[in-house]
């Protein structure tokens, strides 16, 4: 079953680079106190989640950061090497948090897998947004199609606060 809005996000470590490697996240440290814009995709260096769903956040950290978002975090069932990667290749700096959740703990906690080994990519992330404020999911967006990105888009997030 999904998560939904009003639910508690589980308890998980991510992982993400750092300067000496990678290193842990918390879940708990990550949501604690804090409203957190924070989008899923299905993998690092796909067409939608390069072309569109990951730029834009991007390019609206700011206005989603004015209107009371203390942190963004992109979270993919992918390694921490490659968020790293594909967030220079990106330029993302300092405006995403770019999450590995290396063994997909999060995704199957939310209830957002998606199956995509037809494409070679094996068990994935449902494309989704949600703002988490203290821990509590506030809103979600789950989109239909891991080639729709409308619902989930920093767009539609600005729209919710």
């Amino acid at each position: 079953m999904a998560i939904a809005v009003g639910d508690k996000v589980p308890s998980v470590t991510f992982k993400q680079m750092g300067s000496e490697g990678p290193g842990d996240v918390s879940s708990d440290e990550l949501f604690s106190g804090k409203t957190v814009g924070v989008f899923g995709l299905p993998g690092a260096f796909t067409p939608v989640c390069s072309a569109q769903h990951l730029p834009g956040f991007v390019s609206n950290a700011d206005a989603l950061k004015a209107k009371g978002i203390d942190s963004i975090a992109c979270v993919s069932v992918n390694d921490p090497f490659v968020m790293q990667a594909w967030g220079e290749a990106q330029n993302v700096g300092d405006k995403v948090m770019m999450l590995s959740d290396h063994a997909g703990d999060f995704t199957r906690a939310i209830g957002l897998t998606l199956d995509l080994a037809d494409f070679g990519l094996g068990e994935r992330s449902q494309r989704y947004s949600m703002i988490v404020e203290d821990g509590v999911v506030k809103t979600l967006n789950v989109e239909e199609s891991p080639l729709n990105h409308d619902g989930s888009s920093a767009t539609c997030m600005l729209g919710q606060i």
